[in-house]
């Protein structure tokens, strides 16, 4: 049966289970499953690898001594190993990340983890299902990491905190651009499930990546946090099929939880799809200046990835429109990102890329940190030709940024090979200054383009009426001065 039969068929069964309610739950009970057994598969070729190896678990909760073979348990003794033992033993495993750092990895995995399923027979025939993946099989594991992304862009919806799946082509492109070297710290602060990290990684092992000493420096390269347990969950599953022993730097928190000026790490290459659209909980504003407060998330990032790039530091980063053109807090954040950083260049993405999740139209932003900016380059990515908008169907393909790639040339001599074209352009920091850090500048190769897209005009219409607005409030403000001015010149001559 293939990988892809026996996702399915796992799903069907889930969905006889009274105790679980939708896709988010299926696919956290899928998660713990899929780790525990991930996790067995690489304690037995670290067990190959190393003589007299110590498991970091109770060898009891081993996926091959409890979820494996015809005497294996089922029904209501399966659900009381499970619910009485297996989950509270592993969630106050005394295990340290000095001491035990693959038992820690466990404990933190379950730290907020469940079992939903309350038919301990279906959980069984769950059981049975991922039996039938043999992840100490190299191929059927490489498959595996393929499936395993689809159960995320089938299962993963847009949360209200602008939470979705980033298309593979597009953290492809990003990483590839950045070009993480061997020995880098490499860094997403909003992990999600770990597509920037798995990709990272991967670009790392398959470009310099020579020994098995070269392997090890790479393990320790990757760091990430996520705030939310399910993602963390699943982005720790990843690091493990990707070969990643003991990913204890994927960390199960909220970055931003802590004030700004007491980071002292500093990282080389970060590259993330930051939540946006959302705003933080009350207090996490106080961690940062009192001149760039707000509860924006994307703006609080922005703001983060600034202070931990270390200097020479490279980052890509994807961003809404409303970044660009944002006011207010947003234009402190602006002119603090080019005066600390040389933000070389800007990607504008078409409509669609993150289709179904969001139609917010996104920018990936690139700079270094260490050197104010002098000019930005933008280029706006076209659609492929007979292509008017993507899909869940017909995503974005990494083929199509080819045309960026070839443009690109080297930031080593300020990219001196670019040219302008119909859809690269540059800007010089002068006219960034006089447009006040809006960044949302307009294709100048391209003329009016009469627009259909109900979506767009009503975005359009939208930020319309935040600008006609900003000025109501402008000139309520010139009058309400203008009469307290008045009122106390009035007093002043009656005394």
């Amino acid at each position: 049966m293939s990988i892809s039969s026996v996702v399915k068929s796992i799903q069907d069964i889930m969905r006889k289970d009274a105790g679980i309610d939708g896709d988010a739950q299926r696919l956290g009970q899928l998660s713990w499953l899929l780790f525990l057994k991930i996790f067995d598969a690489q304690e037995e070729e670290l067990e190959l690898e190393h003589d007299n190896y110590q498991t970091p678990l109770p060898e009891e909760y081993l996926w091959r001594n409890w979820a494996v073979g015809d005497k294996a348990d089922t029904g209501e003794v399966l659900l009381e190993f499970v619910n009485g033992k297996l989950f509270p033993d592993l969630k106050n495993l005394p295990a340290t990340i000095k001491t035990n750092p693959r038992g820690f990895v466990v404990k933190e995995a379950f730290s907020d983890a469940f079992n939903y399923m309350k038919n301990g027979t279906l959980l069984r025939q769950v059981i049975n299902k991922l039996n039938e993946i043999d992840f100490t099989n190299t191929d059927e594991r490489h498959l595996f990491g393929d499936m395993y992304e689809q159960i995320l862009k089938d299962l993963q919806s847009a949360g209200n905190a602008g939470e979705f799946y980033t298309p593979r082509s597009v953290t492809r492109f990003m990483v590839n651009r950045v070009d993480p070297q061997l020995g880098e710290s490499i860094m997403d602060p909003a992990c999600g499930t770990g597509g920037f990290l798995a990709c990272a990684f991967d670009h790392v092992k398959d470009n310099y990546v020579k020994t098995a000493n070269d392997h090890q420096t790479l393990q320790q390269q990757i760091h990430g946090v996520e705030k939310k347990q399910l993602p963390h969950l699943l982005c720790t599953t990843n690091m493990f099929l990707h070969g990643i022993e003991v990913p204890v730097q994927i960390k199960h928190g909220n970055t931003l939880n802590k004030p700004l000026s007491s980071w002292d790490q500093e990282v080389k290459v970060i590259v993330t799809n930051p939540p946006f659209g959302g705003t933080e909980e009350d207090g996490i504003e106080k961690n940062f200046p009192t001149e760039t407060r707000t509860r924006e998330t994307a703006d609080l990032f922005l703001q983060l990835i600034v202070e931990v790039l270390e200097d020479g530091g490279r980052a890509a980063v994807v961003l809404p429109d409303g970044t660009l053109f944002g006011e207010g807090v947003k234009t402190k954040i602006k002119k603090l990102l080019t005066e600390e950083c040389n933000l070389h260049t800007i990607v504008r993405m078409p409509n669609g890329v993150f289709s179904p999740y969001t139609n917010i139209k996104t920018n990936i932003l690139f700079f270094t940190k260490g050197q104010p900016t002098e000019n930005i380059w933008f280029y706006e990515h076209p659609y492929p030709e007979g292509v008017k908008s993507y899909s869940k169907t017909k995503p974005m393909k990494f083929e199509e940024f080819q045309t960026e790639i070839d443009w690109w040339g080297d930031e080593s001599d300020g990219f001196a090979a670019r040219v302008e074209t119909e859809q690269a352009w540059q800007v010089g920091i002068d006219e960034i200054i006089k447009r006040n850090f809006n960044l949302d500048i307009k294709n100048p190769h391209v003329g009016e383009v009469i627009n259909h897209d109900p979506a767009e005009l009503l975005g359009d219409f939208a930020k319309q009426q935040k600008d006609i607005q900003g000025l109501r409030n402008q000139l309520k403000d010139i009058l309400a001065k203008a009469l307290t001015s008045k009122s106390a010149s009035g007093h002043e001559g009656q005394a």
